[in-house]
């Protein structure tokens, strides 16, 4: 049986090399592993907003900077 023709626009996310059909969307078992370590270390995270520690808003917006309505 013939293997699938290779993806020619596809490039591993990893290291940028072509992907291969077993390993997509990445090219190899190795570049798999490393964005799975990634994911599992939280590399990947989406960062929260911070508040400050009695809950109010966040330390940046307590400084006494102009909102955005222009308010002081």
């Amino acid at each position: 049986m013939a293997s699938p023709p290779p993806l020619s626009s596809a490039k591993c996310p990893i290291c940028g090399r072509p992907t291969e059909q077993a390993y997509r969307p990445f090219c190899s078992r190795r570049c798999a592993d490393v964005d799975l370590s990634r994911w599992l270390r939280g590399a990947y995270a989406i960062p929260d907003q911070v508040e400050s520690e009695d809950g109010d808003a966040p330390a940046a917006d307590a400084s006494g900077s102009e909102t955005s309505d222009g308010r002081s």
